[in-house]
């Protein structure tokens, strides 16, 4: 389990408002590549570490607004739970993250690339934690994770395409 705290310059609901939203975290989370919203309180989440692919479901467990936000996994590959409390200070004005997150798998030791990844996560969540801090601070963080989010987007209508392409030659032949 990785557990780090910031504190953001921002007043308490901004900053409830871009790390209460799971679709924001491929843009600051590095090691998370993609999520998809399924319903309100249901997303799917994937990464690839050392070629193989790696998806999971989550559930919002917790939206305490302004307060705390978590989630727990409810199926897939790789087990993730996280939780992140909001704290006031300077009378609203700035706030304190804190930031809990973990990695499991549901069976058995992790191979040699996810145990790698989950001994990493402590250090790479405080570089992404300081990179959402630096972009929610300079006021860009929304328009760059909307871009992130456009992009995922793009690539996948591309791969979708390719797919669909691929599969045609293949029944023409």
């Amino acid at each position: 389990m990785a557990h780090e705290r910031i504190e953001v310059d921002l007043p308490l609901a901004k900053v409830y408002e871009y790390l209460s939203d799971p679709t924001y975290f491929p843009h600051f989370f590095e090691r998370i590549e993609k999520v998809n919203k399924i319903n309100s309180q249901t997303f799917e989440l994937s990464t690839t570490l050392g070629g193989e692919n790696f998806e999971w479901t989550t559930n919002i467990i917790d939206d305490l607004r302004n307060t705390r936000f978590a989630w727990i996994t409810i199926n897939g590959n790789l087990n993730q739970t996280g939780t992140i409390r909001f704290t006031p200070l300077d009378n609203g004005e700035r706030t304190r993250v804190d930031f809990s997150l973990d990695y499991r798998t549901f069976y058995g030791e992790p191979d040699e690339e996810l145990a790698k990844f989950i001994k990493g996560l402590p250090a790479q969540m405080k570089k992404d934690l300081q990179r959402f801090k630096d972009e929610a601070e300079d006021g860009t963080f929304k328009q760059k994770a909307d871009d992130t989010l456009t992009k995922i987007e793009e690539e996948e209508a591309e791969a979708e395409a390719e797919a669909k392409a691929e599969a045609e030659e293949e029944a023409a032949a």
